[in-house]
C-alpha cells in the first residue's frame, strides 16, 4: 500500500515548512550581512562596502553646498579685474599682455561638445560693477554683495578654479568631475552618502532643495552607478507637501499605515533574499523605511515658521526679492543641525546667472536675491557654533569671458561667454582657514596661480569629512586619476 505524502510544489509539508522558517532566517541574516558588507564582499571576491566611518578623523560632519546655476561672472563677483576698465573696446592681440586664446593651456583645458569653432570674444568688456576691499583678509567684493562682504573674513576664496565644459554640461561637471563626453560618475553627495553612516535614522543623509523646470538639473543628485540608494532625495519648503508622495491619506489612520507598510516590507524583504544583488529593489526598501519615519521628521524639520522673526529676517524671509532663497539656506541649516550628511542648495533657476547679454542688469537681480539669504546663513551658523562641523560650499559651474560676447543672438554687446578657463569658488566653516587662494591672470582669463581643477574641491570635501577618495570606489568600475583630485590643504586649518 502506498503511502500518501502531502506535497507542495513536489517538496512535502515538513519541508516546505522548514524552508518557510528558515526563509525568514535567512531574510534577517541577509540584511545583517548586507549591512556589515559581508555579502557584497564574497560577491565581488573580497571588496568590503564602506562600514560608515570616516577613514581618519573628520574636520566636518555635514556639508551645505549652495550652487549657482547658469556661470556667475568671477569679476563682477569675488575677483575684480580693474584693467578691464583700462583696455575697454580693446582685442587681446591690441594689449601689451601674451593673448590668453594663444596660450597652450587654452586648448589644454577646453574641451566642447560643440566644438572649438565658437565665435571667439576677444573685445575687452568693462566692469559693470564696482567693488570694495572687505576685512582683514583684504578681500575685493562686488558691491552688489554688500551682506557677504561683511562675512569676507569667514571666506576662504579660491579664485583659480578651472573646468573644461565651456557648454553648460559644466553645471553637472562640477559635482560628478566628469566631462559630458565621459561617462557619468556619482556626484559627490553620493560618494559621501555611500562612505559614510547617517547622522539621523529619520531623514535622508543627502537631500535636494531647489526647483527646476528642466529635468537635467536631477542629475546634481544622481548616485549613478552607485545605485539609486545613494542618490538625493528632494524636499519641497511647501510644508503641507515637503516630501512627494509622502503625505498619508486623509481617510487612513497611523496605525493602518505602519500595518501596510510592515505587510510590504514582509513581501519586499522575502524578494530581497532570494535577490540581493538588486539594488533598485533594495532601495525601494529603504526608501519606504526611510520615507515611514520622514512623514513626521520632514514637516517638523521644515517649519521655519519655528523660527525667531529676528532669524527669519536675518536670511530675508520679510522681503519677495529674498524670500525663496532665505527659505532655502534656513532650511539647510535646519538639516544640518538634524544630521543631514549634505544639502546640495539649488538656489537659482536653471542657466539664471547665463548673462550673455544684459549682464549689469541680470547679475545684479540675482546678487540682490542671494546676497542677504547667503550671507545670513554664514551668520546664523557662526553665532550657533555649527562652524565647528559643517562646512558651506559656494559654487557655480564655470565664470564669465573677460571679452564682451557680440553675435548673432547678442547684437546689443552687453554681456559675457561661458568661460571654464578661471573662476571662482569660496568655502566656509568646520576645517576652513580664511584667506584668498589661487589667483587669474591680470584680464581674469586663465587661472595661473594654484590652478585647481573640480574634482580638487570634491577632495578637499571628502578631506574634511574623514574620508579618502581613492578608497571611495566600486569593483568593476574604472575612475580616472583626475577623478580623485588633490586636497586643497592651503585653505585647511
Amino acid at each position: 500500500m502506498s503511502k500518501h505524502h502531502s506535497s507542495f510544489c513536489g517538496r512535502s509539508r515538513r519541508t516546505f515548512l522548514s524552508n518557510l522558517g528558515l526563509g525568514f532566517g535567512g531574510i534577517a541574516l541577509n540584511s545583517i550581512l548586507h549591512g556589515d558588507g559581508f555579502t557584497h564582499a564574497e560577491a565581488t571576491g573580497g571588496y568590503r562596502q564602506p562600514d560608515g566611518k570616516p577613514h581618519f578623523a573628520p574636520k566636518a560632519k555635514n556639508v551645505i553646498w549652495i550652487f549657482l546655476s547658469g556661470g556667475v561672472s568671477q569679476m563682477e563677483t569675488f575677483d575684480p579685474k580693474p584693467l578691464l576698465n583700462k583696455l575697454e573696446g580693446k582685442t587681446y592681440d591690441q594689449t601689451t599682455l601674451p593673448n590668453p586664446q594663444k596660450q597652450p593651456m587654452y586648448l589644454e583645458r577646453s574641451r566642447s561638445v560643440v566644438g572649438m569653432e565658437r565665435e571667439l570674444h576677444a573685445k575687452i568688456f568693462p566692469l559693470q560693477v564696482g567693488s570694495k576691499r572687505y576685512g582683514e583678509i583684504g578681500l575685493d567684493v562686488s558691491d552688489w554683495l554688500p551682506h557677504l562682504a561683511s562675512c569676507s573674513d569667514d571666506l576662504a576664496v579660491v579664485r583659480s578654479m578651472w573646468t573644461t565644459d565651456n557648454d553648460h554640461a559644466a553645471e553637472f561637471q562640477m559635482h560628478t568631475g566628469r566631462h559630458k563626453l565621459d561617462t557619468p560618475e556619482p556626484v559627490v553627495g553620493s560618494w559621501l552618502n555611500y562612505g559614510l553612516a547617517t547622522l539621523n535614522e529619520n531623514l535622508p543623509k543627502f537631500v535636494f532643495l531647489g526647483e527646476f523646470k528642466d529635468p537635467r538639473v536631477k542629475e546634481n543628485f544622481d548616485a549613478h552607478y552607485l545605485g539609486p540608494n545613494y542618490g538625493g532625495v528632494p524636499l519641497h519648503l511647501d510644508p503641507s507637501n515637503p516630501l512627494a508622495f509622502g503625505k498619508r491619506a486623509a481617510d487612513v489612520s497611523a496605525m493602518e499605515q505602519r500595518g501596510e507598510f510592515e505587510f510590504l516590507q514582509q513581501l519586499n524583504k522575502m524578494t530581497a533574499a532570494e535577490f540581493p544583488q538588486d539594488t533598485q529593489l533594495q532601495a525601494r526598501i529603504n526608501a519606504y523605511e526611510l520615507a515611514f519615519r520622514m512623514q513626521q521628521s520632514v514637516p517638523e524639520t521644515l517649519n521655519l515658521t519655528e523660527e525667531t522673526q529676528e532669524t527669519q529676517q536675518l536670511y530675508g524671509l520679510d522681503n519677495p526679492t529674498t524670500a525663496v532663497s532665505g527659505q532655502r539656506c534656513l532650511a539647510a541649516r535646519r538639516l544640518a543641525e538634524r544630521g543631514v550628511r549634505y544639502t546640495l542648495i539649488y538656489l537659482s533657476e536653471y542657466g539664471e546667472w547665463d548673462s550673455h547679454s544684459d549682464l549689469q542688469k541680470n547679475h545684479a537681480q540675482s546678487c540682490e536675491r542671494v546676497d542677504k539669504p547667503i550671507a545670513g546663513l554664514l551668520k546664523d551658523m557662526k553665532r550657533r557654533g555649527m562652524f565647528e562641523d559643517t562646512v558651506v560650499v559656494f559654487t557655480t559651474e564655470f565664470g564669465r569671458t573677460p571679452g564682451v560676447e557680440y553675435g548673432m543672438f547678442n547684437k546689443s554687446a552687453t554681456g559675457r561667454d561661458h568661460h571654464p578657463h578661471g573662476f571662482t569658488i569660496w568655502l566656509a566653516g568646520a576645517g576652513i582657514k580664511p584667506g584668498i587662494h589661487g589667483a587669474t591672470d591680470e584680464l581674469g582669463f586663465h587661472a595661473i596661480e594654484h590652478p585647481h581643477y573640480v574634482t580638487d574641491l570634491h577632495a578637499t570635501i571628502y578631506h574634511l569629512l574623514g574620508l579618502d577618495a581613492r578608497r571611495l570606489e566600486v569593483p568593476g568600475r574604472k575612475r580616472l586619476d583626475l577623478d580623485y583630485g588633490q586636497v586643497i590643504r592651503e585653505i585647511l586649518v
